[in-house]
């Protein structure tokens, strides 16, 4: 179990990051996957920390915020090669095209980006920057790497039991229905870790419980998208598909971090 685990941790990495790791070896199927993604959140805490990292450095340098934020999302996308980004866009793609399943799939499945498709680019990619922007302002660095690791703990959630794939192959047919029990894990993590906003930038020792109410708020509003937002895609496409995952994951890392500001 717990050389499955640390496999899945592995393959998790080189699947999602540019990580110059030793690539997985043996036939990726339905059972590996399911590891996979129950590591996914795993992912979404390095890559948080290694951006929060990045942004605590540039808060020395006389860049203005907005060049901060968008370094920020810079690095993490091709941290993540851009494959969440192009999902996000396929995926709106399909939806905007108010066609059935078949058409929503075929458009998904294109690779071509429209015009909904690049509007959702721009407003996502600007939203991200400026929120970011403005939590490295206020040296908020526990908020950004949260925002990246609670998007992150969408994935199982979008792959849960009893939602199935979209097409017979491809990354969704691999996870779609594979998680259970890495939902309730995950997300009572991304809530304690929510609580816990409230203990940063004090002396650890007094809860800051306005902050604390807050972050955790944000948090469980972000779990109920991904669920709500992945159910209308299964609906609209006939399934899941490894563009809703990333749609998902670019559409809840701007929802908590702008949640994070207000």
């Amino acid at each position: 179990m717990l050389s499955r685990g640390l496999s899945g941790v592995h393959d998790a990495f080189t699947w999602l990051t540019v990580l110059p790791l030793p690539q997985p070896r043996g036939e990726f199927d339905r059972r590996r996957a399911a590891t996979v993604i129950a590591a996914v959140p795993i992912v979404g805490a390095a890559l948080g920390a290694v951006i929060a990292v990045i942004a605590f450095g540039l808060s020395y340098t006389a860049l203005p915020t907005a060049l901060i934020g968008v370094g920020m999302v810079a690095v993490l996308a091709l941290a993540t090669r851009g494959m969440h980004l192009d999902g996000l866009a396929d995926t709106v793609d399909g939806l905007g095209s108010y066609g059935d399943a078949d058409r929503v799939r075929a458009i998904m499945r294109s690779g071509d980006v429209g015009p909904f498709g690049a509007a959702s680019l721009v407003l996502v990619l600007l939203g991200e920057s400026v929120a970011f922007g403005a939590l490295a302002a206020d040296s908020r660095w526990y908020e950004i790497a949260l925002a990246i690791f609670v998007s992150r703990a969408t994935v199982p959630i979008s792959c849960r039991s009893g939602l199935g794939a979209a097409n017979a192959d491809g990354f969704g047919a691999l996870v779609a229905g594979t998680q259970r029990a890495s939902i309730v894990v995950w997300s009572a993590l991304a809530l304690a870790a929510a609580a816990a906003t409230g203990l940063v930038g004090t002396d650890g020792q007094t809860l800051d419980v306005a902050a604390a109410v807050q972050a955790t708020a944000v948090v469980v509003v972000v779990l109920f998208f991904a669920w709500f937002f992945t159910r209308h895609c299964a609906r609209r496409s006939g399934g899941l598909t490894g563009d809703v995952i990333g749609a998902t994951i670019e559409f809840s890392v701007v929802l908590t971090a702008v949640g994070l500001l207000l």
